[in-house]
Order: structure tokens, then C-alpha cells, then sequence
């Protein structure tokens, strides 16, 4: 099991929070995904997750995340 931080820019909302907690729920290997608005921030856990995807999966809901 690995952990993956990220910040994400452009949230604000809890639609915000939603949208990409979907988006990368779907990348494959995760396990739990963790998305702190007022920081800006993402954690993903999970075996063998793609950084890659994810930061995709992120674009896919409107954000960019860089690694943190």
C-alpha cells in the first residue's frame, strides 16, 4: 500500500471535493481517496497507482494537481 499527496488548484467547493473524489476513485488501484478543500490538498492510497492517472483523473474533473 502506498500514500500519494497532492496540491490541487482551482477548488472551491464542495462539488469541488465531490468531483474529483469521483474521478479519482475510478484510477486503478485505489483505495481511499482524501481531499481537504481548505488546504488544497489530495491523498491518495492505494497498490500500484498510477501518478500519471491520477493527476488525469484530476484534469478530468477541471483541476490540476502537482505532487505535494
Amino acid at each position: 500500500m502506498s500514500t500519494l499527496d497532492y496540491t490541487v488548484t482551482g477548488m472551491t467547493c464542495q462539488h469541488c471535493v465531490a468531483s474529483v473524489t469521483e474521478e479519482v476513485t475510478e484510477v486503478p488501484g485505489v483505495r481511499d481517496v482524501d481531499v481537504d478543500l481548505a488546504a488544497g490538498t489530495l491523498r491518495v492510497t492505494g497498490e500500484d497507482v498510477d501518478d500519471d492517472r491520477v493527476r488525469a483523473a484530476v484534469a478530468e474533473a477541471g483541476y490540476a494537481a502537482t505532487p505535494a
